[in-house]
């Protein structure tokens, strides 16, 4: 039968597959137990235990709670005790609420000696104790204090280290939970705060922008070092007006902005002053007419105005605020800039005190080397003088300025009523006349150039020679210009303190019936005769400086003859005439 053939099939296999191995015939066949469970031991019952309170301790998110279920189960691990427990809490090691109070002052100072250490602790009556930290990713959580009544194993040694981890590792996550929630509630405060602070601001958020912008443009315009021009060019640019800066004395320095005045209107320096006491006396800009203008006076002292030309009185109140703050801006620019300048002035004028009274070569060439100027090249001594400014610092730096803008390189320092250039080039005829004729206002000044210096030592004479030039121009009928020592011709020998009236007389009894005819005949006698001299009698080149023909020329000369009576042909009198026609153009001023 088939079910036969089956069975026998499967006795067979199991007869080759199932037979004893060789070498154990005899014995009988062992007969198939089912496996008993295998008997648990005191290790994996403390396992079984650590998962439990593993599970504890990732539950709860209190980590006073944590530290609690630690040192509650510690026993579970070995024959240990928890003695106390620790949290970090701002740095500092806050003992568990659970601790006992038989050790704790021992425990307490062995837990801050280890100073985050893992290290042995001694508890009496307990031959092993350790403080083991609970440490996470984010450090130091906190101790536990274990003790043992018996040296523990290195199994049990092993189930307490991991009691240990784990409770770190639940630390770590309350610690990361806790600072999530009080991220959050942070969160929410600020949030709050904004809300009620944006509710509070709602009105003035414009105004503030406003104020902040100008305000942070104005800082970076100052911190730029643009200086006038660039604080004029913010100012049109928030403003839409166009904005100046004038000096005190009503000159302008600075224009940003369409209608500029070509040319700019010369000063009045009585409604200049005017302007300016009307301005002090209010509190902000003040409007003057198509103006509103704001001092500009760090410490008091104005050294300048700061305008918005508003013809349309198109001005608000962010207008004025962007010029109260571009004011401020600009005081402390000039401040600085006139702080610099009187440091520089002090330096240049101790050094050309000494140069002018004479000093060491070395210590002087050293100096000006210091100040930024070449004293190694020749030099000339220039003497300023005006008649409506006294010579103080204020002065002083007007001088410097219009000579720096005219490309004079110079030292400068002052005296009691006139200031003194070292310049390392010949001044030009008139540059510093004018530059200094613009900066002060007025045209009633004086200045005398020396002849050239080679040498430091000859500067104090060179000082003189400029002295004489400025005299001679000051009593001279043309008292304002500039005057040249080495043009001076013969009068450069002449003393300090002649008496002019004694010169005048001179220039009179030479030339006085020459003046005479040519003030009623509106001739040209002097002059002619001056020109021949200068020309040294050539006839050609007298008549060509004068541009007329020679025999014009040899028709003047003769009437000169006529007329004064006296001999061009006789040395002495030829000398005298000569002397008398250099007073006369120099001296008193030439025609007229």
């Amino acid at each position: 039968m088939p079910g036969s053939r089956v069975h026998n099939l499967y006795r067979r296999r199991s007869g080759r597959e199932g037979s004893l191995p060789r070498g154990s015939a005899g014995r009988p066949p062992t007969a198939t137990r089912t496996p008993r469970p295998p008997v648990p031991t005191p290790t994996d019952h403390a396992l079984h235990e650590l998962m439990v309170l593993s599970r504890a301790l990732f539950d709860s998110r209190d980590e006073g709670e944590i530290v609690r279920l630690a040192m509650d189960r510690i026993a579970a691990a070995g024959p240990y005790s928890a003695e106390a427990g620790y949290l970090r809490v701002d740095g500092d090691m806050v003992p568990s609420p659970r601790d006992g109070q038989i050790h704790a002052l021992a425990v307490d100072r062995r837990v801050r000696e280890l100073a985050g250490q893992d290290g042995p602790v001694t508890v009496p009556g307990r031959p092993w104790g350790r403080a083991l930290g609970l440490r996470g990713p984010e450090g130091l959580h906190g101790y536990l204090v274990v003790t043992s009544r018996s040296r523990p194993t290195d199994a049990e040694r092993s189930l307490l280290a991991k009691l240990v981890r784990h409770t770190a590792a639940a630390l770590s996550v309350a610690f990361v939970d806790r600072r999530r929630r009080e991220d959050a509630l942070e969160l929410y405060r600020l949030r709050a705060e904004r809300t009620a602070l944006q509710r509070q601001l709602i009105s003035v958020t414009a105004e503030l922008g406003f104020q902040r912008a100008v305000h942070a443009l104005m800082a970076d315009v100052a911190a730029s070092g643009g200086g006038e021009e660039a604080i004029t060019r913010a100012l049109h640019g928030l403003t839409g007006l166009p904005a100046l800066v004038e000096d005190r004395f009503g000159r302008l320095r600075s224009w940003t902005g369409p209608s500029r005045p070509d040319p700019y209107p010369e000063p009045d320096p009585v409604r200049q002053d005017e302007m300016l006491h009307a301005v002090a006396r209010e509190v902000g800009p003040v409007r003057i007419k198509d103006r509103l203008i704001a001092l500009v006076r760090p410490h008091g002292e104005i050294l300048g105005v700061l305008a918005l030309v508003d013809a349309r009185g198109e001005a608000d109140e962010h207008t004025v605020l962007a010029l109260e703050h571009a004011a401020t801006s600009l005081a402390l620019e000039l401040a600085h800039l006139r702080s610099l300048a009187e440091v520089e002035l002090r330096l240049h004028r101790e050094l050309v005190d000494d140069l002018l009274a004479g000093t060491d070569k070395t210590s002087a060439y050293a100096r000006s080397e210091a100040v930024g100027h070449d004293l190694h090249r020749g030099h000339y001594v220039v003497v300023v003088q005006w008649s409506n400014r006294t010579a103080d610092d204020s002065f002083a730096q007007t001088v410097g300025r219009a000579a720096s803008a005219v490309g004079m390189r110079s030292l400068l320092t002052r005296r009691s009523d006139h200031v003194v250039l070292v310049a390392d080039a010949r001044p030009h005829a008139r540059a510093l006349y004018e530059a200094l004729a613009r900066e002060t206002g007025t045209r009633s000044g004086t200045i005398g150039v020396s002849a050239p210096c080679d040498s430091l030592d000859d500067i104090p004479h060179r000082y003189q020679e400029a002295q004489r030039a400025l005299e001679v121009r000051r009593h001279s009928r043309e008292r304002y210009g500039t005057t040249f020592f080495d043009e001076l011709g013969l009068y450069r020998i002449l003393g300090p303190g002649n008496d002019y009236r004694e010169l005048e007389t001179f220039v009179h009894e030479w030339l006085g019936q020459l003046i005479d005819y040519d003030s009623r005949h509106h001739g040209a006698m002097v002059e002619t005769l001056s020109r021949y001299f200068d020309c040294g009698g050539n006839y050609d080149d007298t008549a060509e400086s004068l541009a007329i023909h020679r025999s014009t020329l040899r028709y003047r000369l003769q009437r000169i003859r006529d007329i004064s009576g006296n001999d061009l042909a006789n040395v002495e009198d030829r000398l005298n005439l000569q002397v008398a026609t250099r007073v006369w153009k120099i001296v008193l001023g030439g025609p007229g």
